[in-house]
């Protein structure tokens, strides 16, 4: 995400109490669940604005560890106040569901049984969706509903146990594993609803449509509800480009930020791997406090080209190449950086002269835990300095190795997921030149 404003220090703290230990460390290592399939069917207020319906998720246990449990993650209750949040899940089937814990933001369910190694179940429940207002990732703005991060979702196991983190707004949190998507959305016919995925349009009861998004291997699904104006075009590699803007927008403005979003696109391919996805929908409105905000095919931009480039080098990391946001946000904020600085044909020369640090602890690689009580230096150590690394990378290794080496790299954790490790690794083996030095220099950990 690009933000543009500064999230305070003490507002940070107070999301670190949220948290809560996580369980014990689990011995396999394997990112479980997996292969989740996530059946959604909601249906809209006459605003758009509050949404009510039936969520079931399906989900299988590669690990050598039985699950016993799951947790969703119900990201959106940060805008509430616990316990009074505007996600509400309730009849609960396929498990027993526990009270909400990390500030409401997860929700515990004991399977009925242990789900062993190549086993799979399902859980289903009730959802209402209440949007907060103010135009944020989740956020109305006025007769527009942006719907980020609002469907529960299946938190990760791994070597380092669940990840139950805390909400951050000052970055994210997020970290999934590649699932499929159908939502099913019934809403006034005078509302535009651009999601994730590609949609289909059917006739509703009086007044009304039914929307239904198809989105097969994704991290996470978003949507968003209003009376935009819509404009489509395709790019020069098939791929379908929807914005939609909001009624202050100019069709002028629009229309750049369509070539930018087409030329984008091509360029991102052309250096990280071939878009997999059919069509990308960009959603505009000025008033966001952010710069941008993306998700799989679907992102919320100012009028900045250079932030839509930003958010759409998002879709190969993040969405193609995973991360766990919360604990590696130089993972993909630095390299969405160094990606935007590439398709506006920025070198970077120089920009690590400038670098100053504030303190021994301060680095590229720090999680969210420490930016959240540094907001001030996010956006400094995490963007500018992470994506000057990646200009001194490719300065140490030579242009063709760093080209290859971003490639492969894409191509070896496609629909996967990257650490720092994997990375260091990776970039150690395009080059007989020996790099320890430049991740010490370069405060990058892991």
């Amino acid at each position: 995400m690009l933000r543009r404003m500064l999230f305070s220090a003490a507002a940070a703290a107070l999301l670190l109490l949220g948290g809560v230990p996580p369980a014990a460390l689990a011995a396999d290592a394997t990112r479980t669940p997996a292969t989740a399939v996530y059946t959604v069917t909601l249906a809209s207020n006459a605003s758009g604005s509050t949404w009510t319906g039936h969520q079931s998720v399906s989900f299988g246990n590669p690990s050598a560890d039985p699950l016993t449990e799951v947790y969703l993650r119900l990201w959106d209750n940060y805008h509430g106040s616990c316990p009074s949040t505007p996600i509400t899940v309730t009849n609960v089937t396929g498990g027993t569901p526990a009270p909400l814990s990390v500030n409401c933001t997860a929700l515990k369910i004991t399977l009925p049984s242990p789900l062993n190694q190549g086993q799979s179940t399902s859980i289903g429940f009730d959802l209402s969706i209440v949007v907060p207002s103010g135009a944020d990732r989740f956020g109305r703005d006025g007769s527009y509903n942006f719907i980020g991060n609002a469907l529960p979702v299946l938190a990760v196991r791994d070597g380092n146990g669940w990840h139950l983190d805390p909400y951050t707004n000052n970055g994210e949190a997020f970290y999934q594993l590649i699932s499929d998507y159908t939502v099913t959305l019934d809403h006034p016919t005078s509302l535009l609803v651009p999601a994730t995925g590609t949609s289909v349009d059917t006739p509703g009861a009086s007044g009304r449509t039914v929307t239904t998004a198809t989105a097969s291997k994704v991290r996470e699904f978003a949507w968003a509800a209003g009376p935009f104006v819509k404009t489509t075009s395709t790019t020069t590699t098939g791929v379908t480009v929807n914005v939609y803007r909001v009624s202050s927008i100019s069709s002028s403005s629009a229309a750049s930020m369509m070539t930018t979003a087409k030329n984008a696109l091509v360029a991102h391919a052309g250096r990280f791997g071939a878009f997999p996805y059919g069509e990308v929908d960009a959603v505009l409105d000025n008033n966001f406090w952010f710069g941008g905000m993306e998700y799989p095919g679907f992102v919320l931009d100012v009028i900045s080209s250079t932030a839509l480039a930003h958010e759409l080098a998002h879709q190969w990391w993040y969405g193609i190449v995973g991360d766990d946001e919360y604990n590696s946000p130089w993972l993909d904020e630095s390299f969405a950086d160094y990606a935007t600085d590439l398709y506006n044909g920025i070198s970077g020369t120089n920009c690590w002269n400038s670098v100053s640090w504030q303190s021994s602890a301060e680095k590229i690689s720090n999680p969210m835990a420490y930016w959240d009580a540094h907001s001030g230096r996010y956006g400094t150590v995490v963007y500018t300095y992470g994506k000057c690394a990646l200009h001194d990378l490719r300065r140490a290794i030579g242009t063709t190795a760093m080209q290859n080496l971003l490639k492969n790299y894409a191509a070896s954790h496609w629909l996967g997921v990257s650490t720092t490790a994997d990375f260091k690794a990776a970039a150690q083996a395009a080059t007989s030149v020996n790099l320890s030095s430049f991740w010490t220099t370069h405060r990058i950990d892991g």
